[in-house]
């Protein structure tokens, strides 16, 4: 089974990217949909997290991201307290994931992480596939949301692995300013490199990383 790491910064466009390969019917682990798994009403990470973040509980029991993210943003120590309560249980979610992935014998799955090469992940996949686009696409995208302040958007930008170097260390790179269909035609072409792989040289990620 090949694991294909899926990574991007913020606003790249890489959870519409992770759509693509699924509904070319390759498995995708979604970190961020884990994250908001753990954070719902009943999650595993909501007792953890509300003790050590007072008042960041929505009215339905859930951690209120927004509330949360204003706790933490711009607060390294904070930041790192978080990241020490919410990565162990990540990661057994996409351990279960893989499991899973092998029981039903899928020749390639996506791990769409968003700090993939910051958390070392891309040492444990077989080939890292970068979302990019330009600089003033990407900001645009994201303060259209209204969800982050301009100076919140640096600050995350400033833990996140620079584009450039991103895509110097990726196998593949796939650009999402040009429109969907460019896109999908980029998604296309990687599964067809990487069925030619399973079909001809029998790679698995045991094999490339052992």
């Amino acid at each position: 089974m090949i694991k294909l790491g899926l990574t991007g910064s913020i606003g790249m466009g890489k959870s519409t990217t992770a759509s693509m390969f699924s509904a070319r019917g390759v498995p995708v682990y979604d970190a961020d949909a884990a994250v908001h798994q753990v954070y719902a009403p009943g999650g595993a990470a909501v007792k953890a997290v509300s003790e050590a973040f007072p008042d960041v509980l929505d009215a339905q029991g859930g951690i209120d991201r927004s509330k949360l993210r204003e706790r933490v943003v711009g607060d390294s120590e904070a930041m790192k307290r978080l990241e020490q309560i919410i990565h162990p249980i990540v990661s057994g979610l996409q351990v279960s994931f893989l499991e899973k992935a092998v029981s039903q014998g899928a020749e390639i799955i996506v791990l769409d992480v968003p700090l993939l090469y910051e958390t070392g992940g891309d040492k444990r996949v077989d080939y890292v596939v970068v979302v990019t686009a330009p600089e003033d696409v990407q900001r645009e995208r994201v303060l259209a949301r209204g969800q982050l302040t301009p100076a919140q958007l640096g600050e995350i930008l400033t833990r996140q692995l620079p584009d450039k170097e991103k895509r110097q260390r990726a196998d593949f790179v796939i650009d999402t300013s040009l429109g969907l269909e460019y896109a999908e035609a980029q998604v296309d072409a990687v599964l067809r490199t990487l069925r030619s792989d399973v079909a001809t040289a029998g790679v698995w990620s045991e094999d490339r990383k052992g």
